[in-house]
């Protein structure tokens, strides 16, 4: 049975690093994916520092055929609604989401990291994220409310024994500015922007086709699991949506609902934008191990 990465189930940590790096132009593919996949070994658990890695999936491709799944793609086109919103593309090569209990081990990890890359990947992305009132983003509600338990989501979101990519997931990596007209509106007003009642979560018996609620709702869409966290200071922050599933065809199929591909946009597109997107292919532990490099 193939075993996931640890992290992406590490629930409560309270400190994240995003750091996205770009192949280094005088490297070789396969140096990086080594070098990334040795940085991956040991692996602690809730107590000390978790490490995800993620591959853009055409590399990993490149670089391990046989375990690559089969419609994994990057973020290579933007999506734009009918109106002209737009959630941009900024596809990179390689994702360490790095997270723990306080942001001095994160940061030391981090730097740990960078040194390792250090001839094969160029940092272009780093984000740092926070918990906030234990399971709040930044607009008051509750995330995750349709996050499937433990139990249930390796089954729901990790690729299945027997196919291509065995025990990895795709990721959606995006990072969402919030607007400070959020701030101005009515509790009411947020609910029905959100589709949820803001204090504990339940969907509004009325909400508009438009809420954020409908525009992602699971039971339509597909079931993903979500580890978003908030990001940022007073002046400039927001939300980094960390999402992953089987296949990356659900996952994009909410954000095409989001921006209104076909029709009105979610409500909640008005009070937010992104300002990065991603996919990455987050590999199975044991495909990973067989990857790096023979000194790791």
């Amino acid at each position: 049975m193939a075993l996931p990465q640890t992290g992406i189930f590490a629930l409560g940590t309270l400190a994240h690093a995003y750091l996205e790096f770009d192949l280094d132009p005088d490297a070789e593919p396969s140096a990086m994916v080594a070098t990334a996949a040795g940085l991956g070994e040991p692996r602690t658990t809730l107590g000390g520092v978790n490490l995800v890695t993620g591959i853009r999936p055409e590399l990993w491709a490149a670089v391990a055929p046989a375990p690559a799944p089969r419609h994994a793609a990057s973020f290579d086109q933007p999506v734009v609604g009918r109106d002209g919103y737009t959630m941009p593309a900024t596809q990179h090569d390689l994702i360490m989401w790095i997270a723990g209990p306080a942001y001095d081990v994160v940061f030391d990890v981090s730097l740990a990291i960078l040194d390792a890359l250090a001839g094969t990947a160029v940092l272009v992305e780093e984000t740092v994220g926070w918990s906030y009132h234990r399971d709040l983003d930044l607009t008051g509600f509750i995330d995750g409310t349709e996050n499937p338990s433990l139990a249930a989501a390796p089954a729901m979101v990790l690729i299945p024994d027997g196919a291509p990519g065995a025990g990895g997931t795709v990721l959606l990596l995006q990072k969402w500015e919030h607007d400070a007209a959020w701030m101005r509106l009515s509790q009411a007003g947020q609910e029905r922007v959100i589709g949820r009642a803001k204090l504990d979560s339940v969907e509004l018996d009325d909400r508009p086709d438009t809420a954020h609620a409908a525009r992602t709702d699971q039971d339509q869409f597909g079931h993903i699991f979500r580890r978003n966290t908030p990001y940022g200071s007073v002046l400039n922050h927001g939300t980094m949506f960390v999402g992953f599933s089987a296949a990356r065809s659900p996952l994009h199929t909410m954000l095409e609902s989001m921006a209104g591909v076909t029709t009105e946009r979610d409500a909640l597109t008005h009070y937010a934008r992104p300002l990065t997107g991603a996919y990455y292919f987050i590999p199975a532990l044991d495909d990973l191990a067989a990857r790096a490099a023979p000194d790791s």
